[in-house]
């Protein structure tokens, strides 16, 4: 698959974080490093969102330094066995990737840069998250903290300026190669979703793992890397756990089966998330709750627009998700705690590199931003759980729905 990014595209990143970020520190930004998944053998590798918007660079370990007019990369050298098994490091590859022209070895590269810091107060960079995240209950690439703990060992009184705000604000509208390559992830998990759980297939799965691999071949047969995410084949009440990986369960043709997936493709992720009846014959209850899930997000959908607050956007669909969650019978006064014991999430996150992309909640909504629009009800006690999602271009005028071409009905 040909590329949609070009040098010109990284380049022009790298000089719109210059524009953004008027100070004159030295910016150094690192690149992910491998992660250990047992004895001598790491997990894939998976880059540093960000440096990869400012390089389009996939090796790790390598260091983008951008001072004044002068950019170069700094590329530890590999020894020899490092070499035959993972490869050497092309660095004319890296130059008409990224556009950086200058190419220096480990030893040369930090000479350079630690000859510039000594003369400086300040260094921008990527604050480095906590080695352990607690909500999520997770361990975070080390390789922020790393070059962190490098910087301050140069100059212990060095100034460290935090970048996130402008590349959240830069990533979060979306640029016209972006966008293609979104909508070409979007439209392979379209098409793998609508061949994978055509009737005369979805009677044969007997396990959700049958119904994940078949969207796998799906994804990689249409050109995507692979799942920009965990897959989420979840039936019955495993629904009701919202991240509900293991895809073990047996498929019971009275139940539902949510599928939330996304193919990736140049990096950037497609979400989408169907709900569908196994035996294509759902009960009167789960219609009832299928369609007041739908009832929401046509309702969130009709919010969207330039300039829209996200935080005053989801309090007015908690307030519609509880008429529906009354009509239902599940609750009986409209309070955040009752909407929230069956509707336990967010109904938009931010969708580009990151599946959860990051980007300015409190900013308003701009043509170019990309979002996901999901609500869902959940009910433990009774074994249902059913959530909608598509993804959506906000435009000049209103919005796009990007994921148009599948359909959001239950059999």
């Amino acid at each position: 698959m040909e590329s949609n990014f070009t040098s010109e595209f990284f380049a022009g990143n790298r000089q719109r974080l210059r524009e953004l970020f008027t100070g004159t520190a030295p910016i150094v930004v690192t690149a992910n490093g491998l992660l250990q998944r047992g004895a001598d053998s790491p997990f894939s590798f998976s880059q540093d969102a960000n440096f990869w918007y400012l390089t389009g660079i996939d090796e790790p370990d390598i260091t983008l330094v951008m001072d004044r007019d002068k950019e170069y990369l700094i590329v530890p050298t590999r020894d020899a066995s490092r070499q035959a098994f993972d490869g050497a490091v092309a660095e004319d590859a890296l130059s008409r990737r990224s556009g950086v022209q200058t190419i220096l070895d480990d030893k040369a590269g930090w000479e350079q840069l630690e000859n510039r810091l000594r003369k400086v107060k300040h260094v921008a960079t990527l604050a480095a998250p906590p080695a352990y995240v607690d909500h999520y209950g997770l361990f975070t690439n080390p390789a922020r903290a790393t070059l962190v703990q490098r910087l301050k060992t140069v100059k212990p009184a060095l100034e460290l300026l935090d970048l996130t705000p402008h590349l959240s604000r830069l990533r979060m509208i979306k640029q016209v190669p972006e966008l293609v390559a979104l909508q070409s992830a979007i439209d392979i998990t379209v098409a793998s979703l609508k061949e994978s759980t055509r009737s005369s297939k979805l009677r044969n799965y007997a396990h959700e793992y049958e119904l994940e691999a078949e969207l796998t071949r799906g994804f990689r047969k249409r050109g995507a890397t692979g799942h920009a995410f965990e897959p989420i084949v979840a039936s019955g009440p495993r629904a009701c756990t919202l991240h509900n990986v293991a895809n073990a369960g047996t498929l019971s043709a009275d139940d539902l089966v949510v599928i939330d997936i996304g193919a990736e493709v140049e990096h950037y992720a497609a979400d989408i998330t169907r709900t569908i009846s196994i035996g294509g014959s759902p009960s009167r209850r789960q219609q009832a709750v299928h369609a007041a899930v739908l009832e929401v997000q046509g309702y969130a959908l009709s919010l969207l627009q330039p300039g829209v607050l996200l935080k005053d956007y989801e309090q007015q669909i908690e307030q519609f998700m509880g008429e529906k969650l009354r009509e239902l019978g599940l609750i009986k006064t409209i309070s955040h705690d009752d909407v929230r014991a069956y509707y336990p999430h967010s109904t938009s996150h931010f969708l580009g590199l990151n599946v959860h992309d990051i980007g300015e909640y409190n900013r308003p909504l701009e043509p170019g931003v990309v979002l996901t629009v999901e609500p869902g009800i959940y009910i433990p006690q009774e074994g249902i759980g059913i959530r909608i999602e598509d993804d959506i271009l906000i435009t000049n005028t209103g919005i796009k729905i990007l994921t148009d071409k599948l359909s959001r009905d239950l059999e």
